[in-house]
């Protein structure tokens, strides 16, 4: 967790700081008309085989064959996810009616290539536990994909920025995994024998399709609905309110995902270590969301700049939503690992239906209530999710709230104080007004965890150390 969460922040430190410099430099509307590509994007890469990746770190005998068959579903899938992406780009540009939008989704399904030599290598790596040199790959990549954004943004290249970035991103990543992993091989298309991992890699590719739908059907909707100026303020406050669950949570549930398989005979260990991780996770998280939801007006301002200042108020309606979407993410690794795909495949597909159904009715009254809808469907799909997964964990409901009750209740107790500070300052340039509410607030924090809760502090310190047993 040290190796994948610690580089994770390094590389997303250098990410941020070219993020939000290109965002100052390109416009609102670059980053809605990229926003309309994401959609098949995303969509086509739920089937990249990733699910078939976690079938052989699940897998507890796979020798060299079931690599090289793999490989060989890898190249096959994304050779025609790519072809299929091409076909589709006229479609997606006449849905959203803006022509460009074919032009970048053309170009955008050369990353299918890269695609292959970066899950194999993941999953032998994943399996083994070495995420020293995965993390290391993910930083350098990082950096590249950084400094390919800041230049395109300072030459000119405009919404071609975001289709470069990932595009070196990519390939540094693919060259770099399967170079740490040894993963240099022959493929195998001889697939006899490799139907128990492709059933595996199919169940939690539905899960991931599901995935798909609730998480961009706001996008889909509000694409139609919205024009490209209102989407992209859309679009970056939800990169901002979702930054911690976007960015640090998806490493940690490999890590966990790994850790979890090599004991899914204990079910009292997974439910022990499943409690542990959320409570640890939700320590960060919790402050980190209920902060920005009070301090983002002036948070916008100082990072983005003035013609951003609209993105303010949909940043703090969407952070209420977002330990939600945390916690929910959190089940699917540890119910997965346990040899049980098929839960996160209904929990994704009771989403999909659930998530649309309220961006439908959200839309109605424009940005607010597209972000409002958020706030009111991710609780009650939370807890539909908690009652389907928890038995599979061996987690009761008592236990979880055990697990985060402190972090709820400090972050709470620090946005109060924040919010009646923030009243309470005279008027101010934007810089100073967030640095006196983040003061404020990592003071009531911190002195609210070793009042009331020492030994959750002790804890997180002990397991980072390694010493948590």
């Amino acid at each position: 967790m040290i190796w994948r969460s610690g580089t994770q922040i390094l590389g997303q430190v250098i990410a941020w700081g070219s993020t939000f410099l290109v965002i100052r430099i390109l416009a609102p509307e670059d980053y809605g008309l990229f926003a309309m590509t994401q959609v098949v994007l995303v969509l086509l890469n739920m089937l990249n085989g990733y699910g078939l990746a976690s079938a052989l770190i699940q897998k507890a005998d796979a020798d060299a064959r079931a690599v090289r068959q793999l490989f060989g579903m890898l190249l096959i899938l994304n050779l025609g996810l790519g072809g299929l992406q091409f076909a589709l780009a006229p479609l997606a540009a006449g849905y959203f009616r803006h022509g460009q939008v074919a032009e970048l989704l053309r170009v955008q399904a050369l990353l299918y290539i890269a695609t292959p030599f970066i899950a194999l290598p993941y999953a032998l790596l994943a399996r083994a536990m070495d995420f020293r040199r995965q993390a290391a790959v993910n930083l350098i990549s990082s950096v590249a994909g950084a400094l390919a954004a800041i230049g395109g943004a300072m030459t000119g290249l405009g919404v071609w920025t975001l289709v470069l970035a990932p595009m070196v991103l990519f390939f540094t990543r693919a060259v770099g995994m399967m170079t740490a992993a040894r993963a240099w091989m022959w493929p195998s298309f001889d697939f006899r024998g490799a139907g128990g991992m492709a059933r595996f890699g199919g169940v939690m590719a539905a899960g991931q399709l599901f995935w798909f739908v609730q998480s961009q059907a706001d996008v889909f909707i509000a694409g139609r609905h919205f024009d490209a100026h209102t989407l992209g303020i859309y679009t970056t406050a939800l990169f901002l309110a979702q930054i911690f669950v976007a960015k640090f949570v998806p490493p940690l549930n490999e890590v966990a995902f790994s850790a979890y398989a090599r004991m899914q005979g204990d079910a009292g260990g997974v439910a022990a270590a499943f409690c542990r991780s959320v409570g640890l996770i939700l320590l960060v998280a919790m402050p980190f969301y209920l902060g920005l939801a009070v301090v983002a007006r002036p948070l916008v301002a100082v990072m983005l700049g003035d013609k951003w200042i609209e993105v303010g108020p949909v940043v703090a309606l969407l952070a209420l939503a977002m330990p939600f979407m945390t916690l929910q993410i959190l089940f699917a690794p540890a119910s997965d690992a346990r040899g049980q795909p098929g839960i996160s495949a209904r929990n994704g597909a009771t989403g999909a239906i659930l998530l649309p159904v309220a961006f439908l009715v959200g839309i109605q009254w424009g940005l607010p209530g597209l972000a409002a809808a958020w706030i009111v469907a991710w609780p009650l799909f939370l807890a539909i999710c908690a009652w389907r997964t928890l038995p599979v964990i061996g987690v009761g409901v008592r236990d979880l709230a055990e697990a985060v009750a402190v972090p709820v209740l400090a972050s709470v107790a620090m946005a109060l104080v924040v919010l009646v500070v923030d009243r309470a300052l005279p008027a101010m340039p934007a810089l100073p007004h967030l640095s006196v509410l983040i003061a404020t607030g990592g003071t009531v924090y911190a002195g609210w965890l070793l009042a009331f809760a020492r030994p959750t502090v002790a804890a997180a310190i002990a397991l980072v150390r390694n010493r948590g047993g």
